[in-house]
């Protein structure tokens, strides 16, 4: 897999389609990785003790690594290859 933890990485497919964000974790057997504030979806927690509080939380869920690109801030555009970077 070509990209690490803490890369800038741009979403090419999907319905975050343009916006970018840093990797915070990489799954490589399942060919995920889950990035900052992208693919946000809303979690019910429910109260696991007396006085604890339930609701929604919204947090990042993976996404496949096929939808994200390698981002080069100084050309503003996705990128194939770390080399590129340089």
């Amino acid at each position: 897999m070509k990209i690490k933890k803490n890369d800038n990485v741009i979403v090419i497919a999907g319905k975050d389609k343009g916006k970018t964000g840093k990797v915070l974790a990489v799954f490589p057997r399942r060919e995920r990785v889950l990035v900052e504030h992208i693919n946000m979806v809303k979690k019910h927690s429910r109260p696991r003790r007396q006085g604890e509080l339930g609701g929604i939380q919204e947090r990042e869920a993976p996404i496949h690594a096929s939808n994200v690109m390698l981002f080069d801030p100084r050309r503003n555009k996705g990128v194939r290859s770390p080399k590129s970077l340089e």
